[in-house]
């Protein structure tokens, strides 16, 4: 006799919530079903590791649920019968089990999102949204809480989220005094300084890759498929957020803005893509730091504990609102009407500039680089070089191993590229080689001359960065935050001035070549 069960449900490679209310009783008439499809490992060419480590934690995950006593059917990349889209094979399973009901969890990007609404609407059977009972917030609680607000500010929002869920708070008042501590976290690795190791995992996820390698897909940067060091499962996951806690929350926020060319990870807690990915909830993690904060005041200092909740329950609920708030048209925003292509180098490191050289060499290798990496140096130079803002989001969507659309978009196109004209950052964010000397040590070995901005030479950030602002002075001149970059600029020699713009022109004619 055929196996028949009433409800299907579709769990997503982002959705791995096993504290989820869907898992806490099995029950023999749910079918779940979790699959590799090409729908989704071909929309953006994926880094290798990142394309890996969903699918291993998938697989992983599927493995949790059958020990729980849950039905689960996993469909491989090869399978014979793998249609390749949620809904085809969706409705091969419906037709095979004969589904009576539908259910799914809202997907976390807009593109999924649409797709499974309009899936639900074709069908003939009923069919549910559940909430993936992963956020701090509901989808649209940052416009809710936004709406009759002249100005949308992160820190109004983070304070919001200090109160209503009291993290770090003293009754109404911000433990310590004041909400941000982020004015001493500005440090760079003082020389000799070696951070404690990081905590690698080897994980073996060879059947994976060689999945994604046969179906010829798409990928890029490196990977040692016998010795994934990224955590794939909840028990993992767990284990970096307490090695975290433990070793790198001490310093994180004091040098959570360095930079250095011998160390890719720092005191940051790579915890990103267990939360993106939902083995971790970003209520755990927060838990876990205020904690340990709590436990060793002496240790860990208050700005450690302020500057990483400040990134978990500030700004990535805040990120992921934002996104709820102004998709679709966010993904077509340019303020600045940036069309230019962005340098080949970018998918290869192969460039002069030893900060670019070594930002996106560590990303190709590890499919990971900071937040100021990513902000001040990848972002900076594309937005400093006019870079299309729809190629800068398909390089950042692909190449780290945490990038989904919801936190991608919204840190790229809005945070890094301004496309947004203002509405997630205060200012575009760019930089001279002043600002990256200042934070790194990349400037130490590299071909440019960091003090120069005008000669042969000259690093290259030095004259895109007043180039820049000339040419899109009319757009910029009144910001408040930018009156000093004018008044400097206005300052400088005429003969001087021109020949800056020369470099930069030079620079952006080359710069493949740079």
């Amino acid at each position: 006799m055929a196996v028949k069960y009433k409800t299907l449900r579709l769990i997503l490679g982002d959705q791995l919530n096993i504290n989820h209310s869907w898992y806490k009783v099995a029950d023999s008439n749910i079918l779940y079903t979790l699959m590799e499809v090409r729908s989704e490992t071909d929309y953006v060419w994926h880094h290798v590791q990142k394309a890996c480590a969903f699918f291993a934690a998938m697989e992983e995950f599927a493995l949790t649920l059958k020990r729980l006593g849950h039905s689960v059917k996993y469909i491989k990349l090869d399978d014979i019968g793998n249609l390749q889209t949620f809904q085809d094979n969706c409705n091969s399973l419906i037709s095979e089990f004969q589904i009576e009901e539908f259910q799914y969890q809202l997907p976390d990007e807009y593109r999924v999102d649409t797709t499974l609404k309009d899936y639900c609407n074709s069908l003939k059977i009923k069919s549910t949204a559940s909430d993936t009972e992963h956020f701090f917030t509901s989808r649209h609680e940052v416009s809710d809480y936004f709406s009759n607000q002249k100005t949308i500010l992160m820190e109004n929002f983070y304070r919001h989220m200090r109160k209503k869920h009291s993290v770090m708070m003293e009754h109404s008042n911000p433990t310590g005094g004041q909400w941000n501590f982020d004015q001493e976290n500005r440090k760079k690795l003082p020389k000799g300084h070696r951070p404690f190791s990081q905590l690698l995992f080897q994980n073996d996820v060879s059947l994976q890759y060689n999945r994604i390698t046969q179906a010829d897909i798409k990928t890029i940067g490196t990977i040692e498929p016998k010795y994934f060091s990224w955590p794939i499962n909840r028990t993992q996951s767990l284990e970096l957020l307490e090695h975290f806690v433990i070793y790198c929350l001490p310093l994180f926020g004091t040098f959570q803005d360095a930079m250095q060319t011998d160390e890719w990870a720092l005191y940051h807690s790579r915890l990103s893509f267990c939360m993106n990915s939902k083995m971790l909830s970003p209520k755990e993690v927060v838990e876990a730091a205020e904690q340990a904060w709590a436990k060793n005041p002496t240790v860990i200092a208050i700005n450690q504990a302020e500057g990483f909740i400040r990134q978990i329950l500030g700004w990535r609920e805040y990120m992921r609102g934002i996104y709820w708030m102004k998709m679709p048209e966010f993904e077509t925003m340019n303020f600045f009407n940036h069309n230019r292509s962005l340098p080949d180098w970018y998918w290869t490191g192969k460039t002069k500039m030893n900060c670019l050289k070594n930002a996106i060499g560590q990303s190709l290798n590890y499919a990971y680089a900071h937040h100021i990496q990513r902000l001040m140096i990848t972002g900076n130079f594309a937005l400093l070089a006019g870079t299309a803002p729809g190629q800068v989001d398909f390089w950042y969507l692909g190449i780290y191993i945490d990038a989904i659309q919801w936190v991608e978009i919204t840190n790229t196109r809005g945070m890094s590229q301004y496309a947004d004209g203002g509405i997630t950052g205060s200012k575009p964010y760019t930089a001279s080689a002043n600002y990256i000397n200042k934070m790194s040590n990349y400037c130490e070995s590299c071909s440019y001359d960091k003090s120069q901005r005008s000669t042969p030479n000259a690093c290259p950030f030095n004259s895109l960065y007043w180039d820049f602002h000339d040419r899109h002075r009319e757009k910029l001149d009144a910001h408040p935050r930018l009156k000093m970059v004018y008044t400097l600029w206005d300052k400088i020699d005429p003969v001087e001035k021109g020949n800056i713009l020369e470099r930069a022109s030079y620079c952006l004619s080359n710069l493949d070549d740079l």
